[in-house]
């Protein structure tokens, strides 16, 4: 869903993110020098997609197109903003959208600041292309990225063997199938994955502190270090946290994740996060054999204290910085909630009920529609069908 990131946190297993070639729109300049750079920009773009080092190569640095060449891209154009002039040539302010080949079906769009340098005889050429600032990086900016590609999946890393990411691959592609038979096929049925070397590094993807996301084994965003605005979901990986999971574990935060891709759709500003993350545990644990007591071990352990929740959980009990524990009960009561629903309504009503409210256009009155019209049920009666429901498997 735009604007909003699905995480995966270790406390959870437990709980358990193009355009044409280069014809893009040109601002209306009166400055010949960005008329000139933006001919250059055109040219490495070109030359990129061609996979044409040498003609990249005359349009400035080369070492973005040895980290960028894995990757299989169906479009890559700039649109240059700003121009700046400096003592050793200028810098400039770029957009720059990109559409990964068989995956995106809209273009990543982000930000980009570009550093030039001239020559004698007065032609412009790239001597850095950066994250522009308060700009999430690109994976392509910590190092060489590696590409493996799955039957439903593609898997994109930094720093790893291509060994290391076929086992992601293998992971995302049982997760696909698996979402498609309870959620439909009403989705690309793709997902791509990107590995970064560190959780430092899934941070610096995100935009964000590493300590946001530390225990948190995955993420998805609509747009990795883009504007949120464009359908190019990424499932990224803190490769930290994760290699602390089990076999299963592993699965199901992927099928988790790719859930979120699959939904993103149908999920908007009118869908709770009780309703989004806990219909993306609900896969996940899927077929897994998980009682609820070992899949909401901390949910449990507050019932057997006598601390039923009063209430679904809030948006804010589902912040990455809470206290791990609390994190884990929000995800836990969503998870059961969509599990009763499944459980007395059927996984059909359990599907139309989440769109059903994803097509409310507001937050105010979506679930109480819902709910009347699918269910046929109140928040009220509901709430307290769940706080039984929740005693009984984990009492």
């Amino acid at each position: 869903m735009a604007g909003r990131r699905r995480a995966w946190s270790i406390g959870a297993v437990g709980l358990g993110l193009l355009l044409p070639l280069t014809g893009c729109d040109r601002p209306a300049t009166t400055d010949p020098a960005r008329a000139e750079v933006q001919r250059v920009l055109d040219r490495r773009a070109a030359a990129l997609l061609g996979h044409d080092e040498t003609a990249y190569g005359t349009t400035g640095a080369r070492g973005e197109y040895t980290r960028l060449r894995a990757l299989p891209l169906a479009s890559w154009s700039y649109r240059v903003g700003a121009l700046r002039r400096t003592a050793s040539g200028a810098t400039a302010d770029a957009e720059l959208r990109y559409r990964v080949a068989g995956y995106d079906r809209a273009p990543v769009d982000t930000r980009r600041t570009l550093t030039l340098g001239r020559t004698a005889d007065g032609r412009w050429y790239v001597t850095a292309d950066e994250p522009a600032e308060k700009t999430g990086q690109q994976l392509w900016d910590q190092g060489t990225v590696t590409a493996v590609k799955g039957a439903h999946s593609l898997v994109l890393g930094t720093g790893g063997s291509a060994a290391d990411l076929r086992t992601y691959a293998r992971l995302a592609d049982r997760a696909v199938p698996a979402v498609s038979g309870a959620w439909g096929t009403d989705w690309s049925r793709r997902v791509v994955v990107l590995v970064p070397r560190s959780l430092a590094g899934m941070a610096s993807l995100l935009g964000s502190s590493a300590a946001d996301y530390r225990g948190i084994a995955a993420v998805t965003t609509g747009e990795t270090g883009g504007t949120g605005r464009a359908p190019a979901d990424r499932v990224v990986v803190n490769p930290e946290a994760y290699a602390l999971l089990g076999d299963a574990g592993k699965q199901v935060v992927l099928t988790h994740e790719t859930t979120h891709v699959a939904t993103r759709a149908r999920t908007t500003a009118a869908t709770p996060l009780w309703l989004s993350e806990g219909y993306a545990d609900w896969i996940g644990y899927l077929g897994t054999g998980r009682t609820p007591a070992e899949a909401a071990p901390e949910l449990a352990r507050a019932v057997r204290d006598g601390e039923v929740p009063r209430a679904l959980p809030a948006d804010t009990d589902f912040g990455f910085t809470r206290e791990p524990a609390k994190l884990a009960r929000a995800y836990e009561g969503g998870w059961l909630a969509c599990r009763m629903i499944a459980d007395r309504w059927g996984t059909a009503r359990l599907g139309a009920f989440y769109r059903s409210v994803g097509a409310h256009p507001g937050r105010a009155g979506a679930v109480e529609e819902a709910l009347a019209k699918v269910l046929g049920t109140t928040p009220r009666e509901f709430t307290a069908r769940w706080r039984e429901y929740v005693t009984n498997q984990l009492g």
